[in-house]
């Protein structure tokens, strides 16, 4: 089968990456597309030895919007033909939508983000299967929608797909027993960021990273440009390897929503300044049900909360045995991927008349 991916996020690819090995391994034919997103898609693309094309990226304003959807569902139509496409795969992505219309070729559609307004509306006419965490908040047409006990994030950092790497401390110039912090800082420049905010200032920020450096070394990983010394803060490590050091990390914090449920998921304390937290499924079972993330909408608030953590190895060991319980519940989401895409559209018919049966065989830890 030729299959088409399209993604525009760096946490996109690595939401597919160990489906398309497997897929690839499988004798499926893959195709990538990319829309580029802080110079960071492209990078971890090559990092991880995958051909693709260049889409345009997003643009801001209506006009801008229209015209780069425009230009974009006709590069998707061109690669969809050379490659003669049969699937198509994004991440709620109305071009990838839009382009199987036209070819009347199935596109499935992952999303976990509820908020994303525009976007969904724009796709879900023309989609044929929605996938979604199984806590979404909101309903898509029933014949479309098939919900799943997981999360994005267990697609690449379930323990089947994921082996924390002890080496990047030396990368990070970290000792054994040293204690070090991963914060993440937002451009909040979203469709569904419209209104909400997480820092509200460099004064806030700088502020904190002060704070916390009284009790531990801070690394800052920053959409945005970094200002008054923050800039030597910043965290060089190579582009593929985040994930090694949010796992040894002893906090997280920040206004980033992935970086905070990654970190959260890998059973890292994990605190996040927002006021957009509560307006997706998957955030409220992290804070609400799992307690693997704890979210404020006021700095100071937070600041407390992971200087507290910081000091309480209880606190900390607490955290990893609550993201083993959330573990306990979901499945590997690669897995059920893979499965679902080879056995389509058969698996589309089998998951709608839902069963919680049908996703046992993709839990638990395979420790061969």
């Amino acid at each position: 089968m030729n299959i088409l991916f399209e993604v525009g996020h760096p946490a996109h690819v690595h939401l597919f990456k160990y489906v398309i090995w497997e897929l690839e391994k499988q004798g499926h034919a893959v195709q990538i597309a990319v829309r580029e997103r802080e110079g960071m898609v492209a990078p971890l693309i090559e990092e991880y030895g995958f051909p693709y094309q260049m889409m345009s990226p997003n643009a801001r304003g209506i006009f801008a919007k229209a015209m780069t959807m425009i230009k974009n569902d006709m590069f998707l139509l061109k690669i969809a033909g050379k490659s003669k496409a049969e699937m198509f795969i994004s991440v709620g992505s109305p071009y990838s939508a839009h382009v199987a219309t036209i070819t009347r070729k199935p596109h499935i559609c992952l999303t976990d983000t509820e908020d994303a307004d525009l976007q969904l509306k724009l796709m879900a006419p023309f989609t044929r299967t929605i996938l979604t965490p199984d806590c979404f908040l909101k309903k898509f047409p029933p014949k479309k929608h098939i919900r799943y006990p997981g999360y994005h994030e267990l697609a690449y950092l379930h323990p089947n797909r994921f082996k924390p790497d002890p080496s990047i401390l030396a990368y990070l110039g970290i000792k054994e027993d040293e204690k070090y912090v991963i914060m993440r800082f937002s451009a909040w420049d979203a469709s569904h960021d419209i209104g909400q905010y997480g820092f509200r200032s460099d004064e806030e920020r700088f502020a904190l990273v002060e704070e916390l450096e009284k009790y531990a070394k801070v690394f800052i990983s920053s959409e945005i440009p970094l200002k008054g010394g923050l800039e030597r803060r910043r965290i060089n490590i190579p582009i593929h390897r985040i994930h090694d050091a949010l796992y040894y990390a002893a906090l997280y914090v920040g206004d980033g929503h992935k970086m905070a449920a990654e970190s959260g998921v890998l059973g890292t304390p994990s605190v996040i300044i927002s006021t957009r937290w509560d307006r997706t499924g998957n955030f409220r079972d992290f804070v609400s049900r799992y307690g693997i993330i704890e979210a404020f909408k006021n700095v100071n608030m937070a600041r407390d909360r992971a200087i507290t953590i910081l000091n309480s190895e209880i606190e900390r060991k607490g955290w990893k045995l609550r993201a083993e319980k959330m573990l306990n519940k979901k499945i590997d989401v690669t897995a059920f991927l893979i499965h679902f895409i080879e056995n389509y559209p058969e698996s589309h018919k089998i998951y709608m008349e839902g069963a919680d049966a049908l996703f046992n065989k993709f839990k638990g830890v395979n420790n061969g």
